[in-house]
């Protein structure tokens, strides 16, 4: 009785699995999910997206990264934010007027090591209206005293 019990519950899957619908197991062809409906907007390409300082002195001041885009959409491109990569110790500055289509522009992130020593892996967030709502800027090195 036991066993007969186990193989029961044991074959309640299989059941589930051959009595669902077809279209619980159709699938959706790779290029219905990744091609937008709609190519127009702006649209930001950077030429790089990290940034390797190598190392710094802690008593040296600060260091500049910088990282160029293009708008290649067909709209004006805003940058609304750029988040300073959860410390004091990062200060961004980006274009606050609207980049016309073809145009480029410049991120520029300043950090600060004084008084830190070590590895260190920054991320900072770009948010804009292009179709790509979110670009992630990196930047590292070591910090030495």
């Amino acid at each position: 009785m036991k066993r007969l019990f186990i193989y029961i519950i044991a074959a309640m899957p299989l059941l589930s699995f051959i009595s669902a619908p077809q279209s619980a197991f159709a699938t959706t062809p790779a290029a219905a999910i990744t091609a937008p409906k709609d190519k127009s907007g702006a649209a930001i390409e950077f030429t790089k997206t990290k940034h390797e300082f190598g190392t710094i002195k802690s008593s040296g001041g600060k260091v500049t990264a910088e990282y160029d885009f293009t708008n290649t959409g067909d709209k004006p491109l805003v940058i609304i934010t750029v988040t300073n990569g959860g410390c004091g110790c990062t200060t961004p500055s980006f274009p606050k007027e609207p980049i016309a289509p073809g145009k480029t522009g410049k991120i520029t992130i300043n950090f600060d090591p004084t008084g830190r020593r070590g590895e260190f892996n920054r991320t900072v967030q770009v948010k804009t209206n292009a179709q790509k709502k979110a670009v992630s800027l990196r930047f590292s090195g070591v910090i030495v005293p």
